[in-house]
């Protein structure tokens, strides 16, 4: 397994283990348009502030990881933000999640970030047994709203 950055070219593609995310416990955004995604995970890919990060085993994608440099927290520094980890259902349990969560904490660390962060679905319980074997810092909930 290589974790490396995604290539422009890999967008398209990379926009269908978006359905790892969706798939029970989890759930298809509302407002989920391919079309778009595929603009976004481009602009991440190709974007100074962002990367997408894959998990490639010998050709076939088994992870990724959107990780981005963004807000300037008054309380905490530069914040690094995982938005997507998902990893092929059919490759869990192989140390994948971690590889991407390891690199996108490398990832950050490189930018000046002073933590990293993500937020999970309540219903993620597999998710979160993960995330806690990771040690995290701190634990908080998030609340969202659509505009």
């Amino acid at each position: 397994m290589t974790i490396r950055a995604a290539r422009p070219d890999e967008a398209t593609g990379l926009v269908r283990c978006y359905e790892w995310l969706f798939t029970p416990p989890g759930s298809q955004p509302p407002m989920w348009d391919p079309e778009a995604a595929d603009k976004r995970l481009a602009n991440a890919i190709n974007g100074a502030d962002a990367d997408v990060l894959v998990a490639d085993l010998d050709g076939a994608i088994g992870g990724i990881c959107t990780v981005y440099y963004d807000i300037d927290s008054v309380r905490f520094g530069r914040r690094a933000w995982v938005e997507d980890l998902a990893v092929d259902p059919d490759q869990r349990s192989r140390g994948i999640g971690k590889a991407l969560l390891d690199a996108a904490k490398d990832w950050g660390r490189e930018r000046g970030a002073s933590h990293l962060e993500l937020d999970s679905s309540v219903v993620r319980a597999d998710a979160h047994r993960f995330y806690e074997r990771e040690q995290p810092t701190w634990r908080s909930l998030c609340f969202g709203w659509e505009l």
